[in-house]
């Protein structure tokens, strides 16, 4: 069996109270336990105030549906080339938007992908914050605004995909595996 993380992973009864909550809650939820769960568990600090962000930017009301949030993860994480994250985000992707194709597509190519010209903008921008944020100027504010994007909307996507860019390069460095389950999730039709 290929280990899931370079670093030590610890074992669930080890681990502060608060922590194994919030695991055995994403188990009940999920049926499993998200690789990402346990292997940053390794430093519970850090932990700690990483599901705090992600749930902050990941859990919020606003103008981006769930799936587009995840399109944001998908398409930066792909250019990241960060495999946890592709596969494991790509299936909620696949989950939240009922289309088993949409998370390939927009990993590889998202100007190819069967998304609107709303969700194009949006990960052009967003993979601009991730990949050449040097770059933004008031220009790329006006495109998504002509995409109906308010202010509060840009700040997510660009929040979204630099939190994603950290988490990319977590994943890469402690070679963090997705789970098997993640595969198939959301490509199939569940058995009943």
């Amino acid at each position: 069996m290929t280990a899931i993380s370079r670093y030590p992973v610890p074992a669930l009864d080890a681990l502060p109270d608060d922590i194994r909550a919030r695991i055995l809650e994403v188990q009940d939820k999920a049926g499993f336990v998200p690789n990402v769960f346990i292997t940053l568990a390794h430093r519970p600090d850090e932990f700690r105030a990483f599901f705090a962000y992600h749930d902050a930017l990941m859990l919020k009301e606003g103008g981006l549906s769930k799936a587009e949030r995840e399109m944001i993860v998908v398409a930066t994480s792909g250019a990241n080339d960060c495999l946890y994250c592709v596969v494991a985000h790509g299936a909620i992707l696949r989950v939240y938007a009922k289309n088993p194709r949409v998370a390939d597509q927009v990993a590889v190519n998202y100007r190819k992908a069967e998304i609107s010209p709303r969700q194009r903008a949006m990960l052009a921008f967003a993979l601009k914050v991730a990949l050449d944020s040097a770059t933004i100027d008031d220009a790329d504010f006006s495109e998504l605004r002509e995409h109906g994007f308010t202010d509060e909307d840009i700040w997510d996507i660009g929040a979204i995909a630099a939190f994603f860019a950290l988490s990319n390069r977590m994943a890469n460095l402690i070679s963090m595996q997705p789970n098997p389950e993640f595969y198939l999730l959301g490509r199939v039709p569940r058995s009943s």
